[in-house]
């Protein structure tokens, strides 16, 4: 049949959706000869599924030695590991495939290779079922016998894992290491102990196993047989003899142990050899507290008929029946501790006792068998402490709080049968039904509607109703009941302490189906919060494009403006929702459009200033928003300030060229907005459509490249006195250069690309207002680079300033130096040219300040719903004048330069 089939075409390498192909299949069956007229017929002998089987990794596997032998043959990689990195023989020795495993050793198969986890063949042949001929290959071919996985585990240790005694017998007369440890200090003995291998116990007892060396959290062999409840293994070692109540790493004895497994013949035989049933661990538990905690009722029976203290409290104050309270689902075992005088009144250090554990917990039948003993009501009439706060001055949550809280529908109602308080208060004043509305318990809510809960109790922190709650959280179902309630004062427009209604909350969430049943309900859209925002604006601000077309349909105004004048038109256009913003568009009269708010800002403002194009798009769609209107620092500032190039180049494509040279009320123009902030793309692209590199403001009379100049914007500089359209010569209301600007904060590197493209003398040696020289500014501030290159360039050192200093006088820290420091000079040169200190000005004169650190700016882009971006024009440091560095001219005859003489 494979001939037909390959003769009629069929393709040798055709695979499974798992890649296996046809030799996968025919190795792993074993059909030699299928096997040979596919190898015949060009089929790969190395290919690999998904998994990385080869076909040796299947023939191998199903005990296939003919199959092996003849790919063997072939040379296949003996060695190949898979998915796993497991070898063929790995997988031979895992399905105790003795024969092929003395093909692949005979075929130079490394017996000692790992997988990815570590484990090597010998491992595996130890684990195996029918491993142990396989085993004896390995351990005759030189096999690691004590070589650990990744997770510290021998061969000793597999094969005491899945019980395997022969292997065992065979690893321990092979010489392994009998208490050798895992990685988390199991030995084998552990091991066996843990998983009740009997067999394997005595037989590692007997060649000398340490049955007190202490394993995982410091427990003992019969710890982890005692939990496990393997009475035999129990009965085994406790024949070896140690002290029985050895605690482990947490105090526990072999005790605690079986009380926490819950076998009875595990703990009879513990108590029977002298084990302390009132012994303690480190939290304060006795055996009886495990018991109970597991639920193991006839362990509780047997620890409370040896005398075991039924209102023992650990550590938490915790007795037994808190803990069987909270597990419990039969009631057997709190029942029994109930009959025996377990105290359900006992607290626990937060003030809770059993009946809160069993309501957290939803444990109906446990409430019951309490209410039986004692009236819940009685038991709750004494306060503890908050669980949140740790105070005494607070009740901690009611059970009731509790059972809401959770959903447990069932210990609900046998609470609200022992007439609690239904409107009871947690310490930040939140109701039961607040809490189920909150987490969407619709028949929790239901059963403390029906026993007289009210909907409109508020908190005492937000004054927020379980109405709030639902809504808010989007449970549209509890939210239909409290609306559908009976209660004559429900208000559907509750306010909150920030005069938040139900709806509000429903919209910012995106509750649709809330908001639904809340605009049925008559909802007024229209109420305002304490920030005059109402419902629309939240959609708007969080693009809840579902909620915002409810609103819309019930009448919600686009044009309500909050108390910083924003609308929703504003808030959808800032924080980029462009379909709520669309919508809303649709819906908004033409001649209202463009609204502006307490600034001046337009929606197409704030979406230019955070760069949403979308936005961008759709309000220049609409013809009211192509005309520039409200604030004077217009979009197209507000877009490259924030470096948003692609709305800027939408903006001059959509409005024209004409935009780029717009003023603001103080003079600045987008390329001074994009100079300022060193967003070079911008700069680039204002440029290429004519924009006016040299226009001054109006209050300092700075160029673009002046701002940049003075805030150190390197890349700004470098483009545009590159840009070929920068006049370099002119000066400020201070008759500062872009140079002198440059080097008064310091920044060196700006004004080495401003000196690069300044070649004339009278400009290197331009003064301002204080005649102060570009040099006389780089030497006060120490710029090394800057002055050497000045000097090269032709820098007078012999100019004075308004106080009678040379650029060398100009770097002393002080006046008082400078004085000193020309005393100096004159008495050192007398002949020099140097100034005397004759022509030194008065010392009471005050000498200018150079201010040493430049203005740091951080432009936020992000928007927040509380907080506006800063889109004033009057930024701080944009726009505040410097001091004034300079006032007269300097005479003709200080601009040539007196090195040489000098």
């Amino acid at each position: 049949m494979v001939k037909l089939l390959l003769s009629r075409g069929a393709n040798i390498n055709a695979f499974d959706k798992k890649d296996r192909r046809a030799i996968h299949w025919a190795a792993y069956m074993g059909h030699l000869e299928v096997v040979k007229l596919l190898v015949a017929s060009g089929a790969e002998v190395d290919c690999k599924d998904k998994k990385a089987y080869t076909p040796l990794h299947a023939a191998a596997s199903s005990g296939m030695s003919s199959t092996v032998h003849y790919l063997l043959s072939l040379g296949v990689h003996v060695n190949e590991v898979n998915a796993y990195g497991n070898t063929p023989l790995h997988l031979a020795c895992y399905n105790g495939q003795d024969v092929v495993v003395g093909e692949l050793i005979e075929a130079g198969a490394s017996v000692n290779q790992v997988n990815e986890r570590g484990f090597s063949a010998l491992h595996f042949a130890s684990s195996s079922r029918q491993g142990a001929l396989c085993q004896e290959l390995l351990l005759a071919h030189g096999a690691c016998i004590n070589l650990k996985s990744k997770d510290g585990k021998t061969p000793l240790h597999m094969a005491a894992t899945h019980g395997r005694f022969s292997c065992s017998q065979a690893l321990i007369q092979n010489g392994a290491e009998i208490d050798c440890e895992d990685r988390s200090r199991n030995t084998a003995l552990h091991i066996a102990a843990r998983y009740g291998h009997e067999l394997i116990i005595t037989s590692l007892i007997k060649d000398g196993a340490n049955t007190t060396k202490r394993g995982i959290h410091g427990m003992l062999p019969l710890h982890l047989a005692a939990l496990s409840g393997f009475s035999d293994c129990c009965r085994k070692l406790l024949s070896s003899g140690f002290v029985i109540d050895t605690p482990d790493d947490f105090g526990r004895t072999c005790l605690h142990a079986a009380a926490a497994g819950g076998n009875l013949e595990c703990l009879n035989l513990l108590l029977n050899t002298g084990a302390d049933f009132n012994r303690k661990d480190n939290f304060g538990r006795a055996p009886l507290h495990y018991a109970a905690a597991n639920c193991n009722y006839q362990c509780v029976f047997a620890l409370v008929g040896s005398g075991a203290s039924v209102n023992d409290l650990d550590q938490n104050s915790c007795s037994p029946l808190h803990y069987a309270a909270a597990a419990d689902t039969e009631g057997k075992c709190v029942e029994y501790l109930l009959r025996n005088d377990a105290d359900p009144g006992v607290k626990d250090r937060q003030g809770y006792n059993a009946v809160h554990y069993a309501a957290a917990y939803g444990r109906t039948l446990c409430l019951e068998l309490i209410a039986s003993v004692r009236p819940l009501d009685v038991l709750m009439e004494t306060s503890g402490t908050d669980i949140l706060r740790d105070s005494d001055s607070q009740a901690p949550l009611s059970p009731l709080h509790l059972a809401a809280y959770h959903g447990h529908c069932g210990a609900l109602d046998v609470l609200l049968a022992s007439l609690l308080d239904v409107d009871a208060r947690s310490p930040d004043g939140r109701t039961p039904l607040s809490l189920a509305c909150s987490r969407g318990h619709q028949e929790c809510a239901s059963l403390l509607l029906h026993h007289g809960a009210s909907p409109m109790t508020r908190d005492y922190i937000y004054k927020k109703t379980a109405l709030h709650a639902a809504a808010m959280n989007g449970h549209p179902e509890c939210l239909h009941l409290l609306l559908s309630s009976n209660n004559q004062h429900i208000n559907v427009d509750a306010q909150d302490n920030n005069r938040q209604t139900p709806l509000m909350l429903a919209v910012l969430n995106g509750h649709t189906e809330c908001v639904y049943s809340l605009l049925n309900q008559g909802a007024c859209v229209e109420t305002p919060d304490r920030w005059s925002r109402t419902a629309l604006h939240r959609g708007a601000a969080t693009g809840q494009d579902e909620c915002v077309e409810a609103l819309l349909q019930r009448g919600a105004s686009v044009c309500v403006k909050d108390i910083r004048g924003r609308t929703p038109l504003h808030l959808a256009s800032a924080c980029g929702h462009v379909g709520v913003l669309g919508t809303l568009l649709q819906t908004t009269p033409p001649s209202l459009t463009h609204l502006t708010d307490s600034q001046g800002y337009t929606p197409l403002h704030w979406a230019c200033y955070n760069g949403y194009d979308a936005c961008v798009e759709v309000l220049l769609d609409h013809e009211a928003f192509r005309k520039i209107k409200g604030n004077s620092f217009s979009p197209l500032h507000c877009a490259v300030m924030n470096d948003n190039e692609g709305v800027a180049e939408m903006l001059i494509d959509c409005l024209g060229a004409n935009i780029v040279n717009t003023t603001d009320s103080k003079g600045r123009t987008p390329l001074h907005a994009a100079a300022f902030s060193d967003h070079v793309e911008c700069i680039s692209l204002l440029l290429s459509h004519g924009a006016k590199a040299n226009a001054v403001d109006a209050l300092a009379h700075k160029t673009p490249l002046m701002m940049a100049a003075l805030n150190g914007q390197t890349n700004a500089v470098e483009v545009l006195v590159s840009s070929g359209k920068t006049d370099l010569s002119l000066q400020d209301v201070d008759r500062n250069t872009a140079l002198h600007l440059a080097c008064s904060k310091g920044h060196e590197t700006s004004a080495l690309l401003i000196l690069e493209k300044i070649s004339d003398r009278n400009l290197i040696n331009c003064t301002n207002a204080a005649l102060q020289t570009p040099l006389h500014v780089a030497a006060r501030m120490g710029l090394t680079v800057v002055v050497q290159e000045l000097l090269e360039k032709g820098a007078s050192v012999l100019a004075v300033d308004e106080n009678g200093y040379t650029p060398a006088l100009a770097c002393a820290p002080n006046r008082d130096v400078a004085d000193c420091l020309a005393l100096i000079l004159n008495s050192m040169m007398p002949t020099s040219p140097m100034v005397t200190i004759a022509a030194i000005p008065a010392l009471s004169l005050t000498q200018t300040v150079i201010n040493h650190h430049p203005t740091s700016n951080h432009i936020s882009k992000g928007v927040a719903f509380d907080t506006p971006p800063s889109l004033r024009p009057d930024h701080a440091s944009y726009c505040r004048p410097e001091r004034p560095l300079s006032s007269v001219s300097a005479d003709d005859e200080l601009n040539d330069s007196d090195s040489e003489t000098y």
